[in-house]
C-alpha cells in the first residue's frame, strides 16, 4: 500500500469511529490506528478536530474503545522484550499510540459535560483478564474498563483489580522513556530493557551516554504526550486549578520510588541545561526548519517545570502529600551540582544579550531562544526550594550576574503587553534573593561589565556599585511602565526594603532616585488615588530610614540628598485633607492653563520645575508647604526617563491601579492573555531576623512547601486596594501618625555631622517576605502553561499544534488573522501536493485546512 493509500484509508476509518454503531473492541479495525499513520504529522493533519469532536460528541463508546486499544497496545509493547523489533513489535505502532493519544485528549479535556466520565474511565480502578486468559498477540489486546458490559465469553473468564488506566499510561511512557533501542542506546552488556539511566552527563551523572536523532526523536514523542496528560491545567480556570489538582500531575510527582523520580529529574534537568545554543549555525537556519533538538530541550523544560511547581492538593488524607521531584531538587547539595545549574542557566539567558552584540553584522541571522522565561522560572523555583542553592549564588557573586540578567528581561519586555507576566516573575526573583542579608552585602561591589550590557539597560557614564545600579533599574521600572507594573510596586519596593541596611556609599544618581520616588509617592494625587497606597510610601521611608540608622557614615551621597530635599518631608508631617485636595485642584488648574497656552501658541514653553502657580482657589498669603510647590533641587533625571517625563514635577504621573488600563498578561506573544487583575503572591510586612528564626521549624522562607498545605493567610499581609475609595481625614488620621518619619525628620533637624546623632536608635533590619496563596499560585501556574501553549501555538517541523483550536480556560486566547505565505510558511509544490490530497478525500466532507504547517496559531473549530 502506497502512502497515499495508507493516508486514505486511515482517513476513511477516522470517519467510521463516528458511526452511531459501535465497533467491537476484537475488530481489526482498531489496527490502523498504529499501522497506518507513517509520521506525526499524519496523524494530526489527517485526524482532525472536526473528527476527533464528532467521534467524541456522536460516538463516544468508540471513542472510548480507541483509547483503551492504543493504551493496552502500547502496553503490550513495552513489555514485549523483542521491541522495538521490526517484526514482532515495530517501532512504529509505539509512536502511532503515543501521537493518537496526544491528538485525543484536548478533546476530551476542553468538554466540561465529560468531566465525570474521564475522572471515572481513565482514573477508577478497574479489573482486567488474567494472564493465564489473555488473548494472542495476533488479536488486539484489551483491557476492558467495564467487564460487567462486556459479552458473555465461551469460557469462564477470571478478572483482577489492576492500576486505573491513567496511572497504566503513564508507568508505560515513563518506562519508555528508559527503553533500550528506543529511547536510549543499545547496551551490549544488559538484556534489561527499561533501565533508568540518566539521559545526559550534569547533575546526578558524570558518564555521557550515546545518543541519535532517533532516540531524541522518540524522547520527544513520549514528554508531547505527557505534556498533553497534564494539559488538563489548560481548562480549568485558575483560581481552581491550584486546589482541584491534576490526577495525572498527581500520580506521577507523588511516585514514591526515589531511581524513577531521580532518573526523570535528572534526563530533563541535564537536557534542558547542557544545551548549548551558541554552538555554529548556518545563518538564517532558523528561518528554514526548526531544530529538533531544541523542540526536545523545550518539552524538558516545560515538563519538569509543571512537575515542579505543581501544589499537590490534599484531598482527605492526613499526611500531607509531598512532591518528590520539587523534594529532590531542594535536597541538592554538591558545589559541582550547583555549579552545573548555574553554567546551564546563564548560557540560555545569555543568549539574547549575546545576539543584540553581534546581530549588527547579520541582522536576523542567528534566532534567539524561546525558552528564556522558563529558565527564569527554573532559577525561581530553585532558589526557593533549596536554600544551599540560594546561598551558593550569593556567596559565590553569581548572583551579580543573575541580577543583571533579571533586570535585563524586566526592562526588556515592560512595554510589552503580553510578557508582563515574565515581568512579575523577574520582580519576584529579585525580592527571593534580597532575602538573604549576604545578598544586600555584596550588592556594595562596584560594577564593572557596564560597557558590555545591551543599549536597552546601560546607564550612560555609570561608575556605581550593583546597589546603584539596581536602585536606577526599580526606579526605572516604576516610573516608565505606565501602570503596567502596579501591581508589582510593593514587591520591588519590598527589594530595596531587604537590602537597604546594608548599602554602602550609594551614589548622587541612585540617592536622587531614591527622593525622586520619595516625592512621587507622596504627592497626594497618588495616596488619594486608593486606601493602600500610603503602604508603598511607608516601605519607601523604611528602606530611607534602614540606610540612615545601619549605614549613615559611608552613605554621604544620600544624606545629602534628603537634606535638600528636607521641605518635602516637612510638608508630608503636616499634610491634612484639605491641603491634598488643594494641590489636586491646583495641579488640575495647571494643566487647563497649559492646555489653553498650547492651543494659542505652536511652540508652548515649558513650565519651569520651580514653577509656583497658584490656583485661584488657593488661599492668599503664606500657609504650610505643600508636597507639589516644594521645589526640586535636582535637575532632569537622566536615566529612566521617557516621553512623559519632562511633566515629573507634578508629582501625580505615578500609575496606581485606580489610573491604570487593563493590561494582557501571560504570555510570549500577543495571542495568550488573562485578566489583569492577576492575583500575584502577597506581600508580608517586615520581620526582623530574630523574628524570622522563630518561625516554625519546616518553615521555609518562601512558604510554599510540597501541596497546598502550606497555602496560609497571613494576618500582617498587605491589603490589595479596592476599586472605588473615597479619602477622609479619618481615613489620614489612621495612616498619618505612624509613618515612618521620626528618623528622617530628626537627621534634618540636627546639624549634619560624621557620626548618627544620638536621638535616632537604629531598629534591627527587617525582611520582607511574599507568601503564596492558592490564588496566586493559579497565576503562576497559568503564567507557566501560557509558555507551553504559545510555543506551541505555530506548526513547524517538531511542533504539532497539541491545543490550537481547543476551549482553553485557564487564559484567553485572541485569534490572529491569517497571514500570507512568507519565508517562514511557503506556498509552493509541497502544498499543492498537499492540496491535491485533500481534494482526493474531499468526498468525505473533510474540511479543508490548508497546510497544517503553514497556519501560525490558527484556530480550529
Amino acid at each position: 500500500m502506497g502512502a497515499s493509500d495508507s493516508k486514505l484509508v486511515f482517513k476513511q476509518g477516522i470517519f467510521k469511529l463516528s458511526e452511531p454503531t459501535s465497533i467491537p473492541a476484537e475488530d481489526p479495525y482498531w489496527t490502523g490506528f498504529w499501522e497506518l499513520p507513517a509520521s506525526t504529522e499524519d496523524v494530526f493533519s489527517l485526524f482532525s478536530p472536526v473528527d476527533v469532536r464528532r467521534a467524541r460528541d456522536a460516538s463516544l463508546k468508540n471513542l472510548e474503545t480507541l483509547i483503551l486499544a492504543l493504551v493496552s497496545r502500547l502496553s503490550v509493547l513495552r513489555h514485549n522484550t523483542s521491541f522495538p523489533n521490526v517484526e514482532v513489535a515495530p517501532e512504529k505502532h509505539a509512536l502511532n499510540c503515543i501521537r493518537v493519544l496526544t491528538r485525543i485528549l484536548p478533546y476530551l479535556y476542553e468538554a466540561d459535560h465529560l468531566e465525570a466520565w474521564e475522572e471515572k474511565f481513565f482514573w477508577a480502578p478497574r479489573k482486567k483478564r488474567s494472564k493465564n486468559e489473555q488473548i494472542t498477540r495476533t488479536e488486539v489486546l484489551f483491557d476492558e474498563s467495564h467487564p460487567e458490559d462486556a459479552p458473555e465469553p465461551e469460557t469462564k473468564e477470571s478478572f483482577e483489580a489492576v492500576k486505573p488506566l491513567g496511572e497504566e499510561l503513564i508507568d508505560n511512557l515513563i518506562d519508555l522513556l528508559f527503553y533500550t533501542d528506543f529511547t536510549l542506546p543499545h547496551n551490549e552488556r544488559s538484556r534489561i530493557k527499561v533501565t533508568y539511566s540518566i539521559w545526559q552527563s550534569g547533575v546526578g551523572c558524570n558518564t555521557p551516554m550515546s545518543s541519535s536523532k532517533e532516540l531524541e526523536s522518540n524522547r520527544t514523542e513520549i514528554l508531547r504526550l505527557l505534556l498533553t496528560l497534564s494539559s488538563k491545567s489548560l481548562y480549568m480556570p485558575a483560581h481552581v486549578l491550584s486546589v482541584k489538582g491534576v490526577n495525572a500531575i498527581t500520580y506521577i510527582t507523588t511516585c514514591p520510588d526515589k531511581q524513577v523520580v531521580l532518573s526523570l529529574l535528572c534526563s530533563q534537568l541535564n537536557t534542558t541545561l547542557k544545551y548549548n545554543p551558541a554552538s555554529w549555525r548556518v545563518p538564517y537556519d532558523h528561518v528554514v526548519y526548526r531544530d529538533p533538538k531544541q523542540v526536545l530541550v523545550s518539552y524538558c523544560l516545560q515538563f519538569l517545570l509543571v512537575l515542579l511547581l505543581y501544589p499537590i492538593p490534599e484531598g482527605n488524607r492526613g499526611t500531607p502529600p509531598r512532591n518528590y521531584f520539587r523534594h529532590f531538587l531542594g535536597r541538592l547539595h554538591r558545589p559541582q551540582d550547583f555549579q552545573f545549574l548555574v553554567d546551564g542557566m546563564m548560557r540560555t539567558l545569555n543568549q539574547p544579550i549575546k545576539l543584540q552584540a553581534t546581530s549588527s553584522y547579520l541582522p536576523g541571522s542567528q534566532k534567539s531562544l524561546k525558552w528564556a522565561p522558563e529558565t527564569i522560572m527554573l532559577f525561581w523555583e530553585t532558589l526557593q526550594c533549596n536554600k544551599r542553592f540560594r546561598s551558593f549564588i550569593i556567596d559565590t557573586d553569581r548572583g551579580h550576574d543573575f541580577v543583571i540578567l533579571v533586570l535585563f528581561y524586566a526592562l526588556e519586555y515592560k512595554a510589552d503587553p503580553a510578557k508582563q507576566g515574565v515581568v512579575r516573575m523577574c520582580v519576584f526573583v529579585l525580592q527571593t534573593l534580597s532575602t538573604e542579608p549576604n545578598f544586600g552585602k555584596r550588592l556594595n561591589k562596584k560594577f564593572e561589565g557596564q560597557n558590555y550590557l545591551p543599549a536597552s539597560i546601560r546607564l550612560d557614564d555609570f561608575t556605581g556599585t550593583y546597589a546603584d545600579f539596581l536602585i536606577i533599574s526599580i526606579h526605572t521600572l516604576i516610573t516608565t511602565s505606565k501602570g503596567k507594573l502596579d501591581a508589582i510596586y510593593p514587591a520591588l519596593l519590598a527589594t530595596v526594603n531587604n537590602v537597604a541596611a546594608y548599602l554602602e556609599n550609594l551614589g548622587p544618581q541612585s540617592s536622587s532616585k531614591l527622593l525622586h520616588l520619595f516625592a512621587l509617592m507622596s504627592a497626594p494625587g497618588f495616596l488619594f488615588a486608593n486606601e493602600s497606597n500610603h503602604l508603598l510610601l511607608q516601605s519607601l521611608l523604611e528602606s530611607m530610614n534602614a540606610v540612615i540608622e545601619h549605614q549613615y557614615s559611608s552613605n554621604r551621597n544620600f544624606v545629602n540628598a534628603i537634606l535638600k530635599s528636607k521641605k518635602r518631608f516637612e510638608a508630608l508631617r503636616s499634610f491634612t485633607l484639605e491641603s491634598g485636595q488643594e494641590e489636586i485642584e491646583r495641579l488640575n488648574q495647571r494643566k487647563k492653563d497649559l492646555a489653553a497656552l498650547s492651543e494659542q501658541t505652536s511652540n508652548p514653553a515649558r513650565p519651569s520645575r520651580n514653577s509656583s502657580i497658584e490656583s485661584p482657589r488657593s488661599p492668599p498669603g503664606v500657609r504650610t508647604p505643600a508636597l507639589s510647590n516644594v521645589p526640586e533641587e535636582e535637575g532632569t533625571f537622566t536615566v529612566g526617563d521617557d516621553e512623559d517625563s519632562e511633566n515629573d514635577e507634578d508629582h501625580e504621573l505615578l500609575p496606581t491601579p485606580s489610573h491604570s488600563s487593563p493590561s494582557v498578561h501571560n504570555s510570549r506573544t500577543p495571542s495568550v492573555s488573562s485578566s489583569a487583575d492577576e492575583p500575584l503572591p502577597t506581600q508580608l510586612r517586615g520581620m526582623s531576623e530574630k523574628a524570622r528564626g522563630k518561625m516554625p521549624a519546616g518553615q521555609p522562607s518562601f512558604s510554599r512547601q510540597n501541596s497546598t498545605t502550606s497555602l496560609n493567610t497571613h494576618p500582617a499581609a498587605i491589603i490589595p486596594p479596592t476599586s472605588s475609595f473615597n479619602p477622609s481625614a479619618l481615613w489620614i488620621d489612621s495612616w498619618l501618625p505612624s509613618l515612618s518619619l521620626h528618623t528622617i525628620l530628626t537627621l534634618i533637624s540636627t546639624a549634619p555631622s560624621p557620626k548618627l546623632p544620638q536621638m535616632i536608635e537604629p531598629s534591627p533590619p527587617r525582611i520582607h517576605l511574599f507568601e503564596w496563596t492558592p490564588l496566586s499560585l493559579g497565576w503562576y501556574e497559568s503564567l507557566l502553561w501560557g509558555f507551553i501553549f504559545t510555543s506551541e501555538m505555530v506548526v513547524q517541523k517538531g511542533t504539532v499544534g497539541v491545543w490550537n483550536g481547543t476551549g482553553v480556560r485557564l487564559f484567553k486566547v485572541e485569534k490572529e488573522a491569517a497571514r500570507g505565505p512568507s519565508l517562514m510558511k511557503p506556498m509552493g509544490a509541497v502544498d499543492a501536493v498537499g492540496s491535491s490530497l485533500v481534494m482526493r478525500i474531499g468526498g468525505l466532507n473533510r474540511r479543508s485546512e490548508g497546510d497544517g504547517r503553514a497556519g501560525a496559531a490558527r484556530e480550529n473549530q
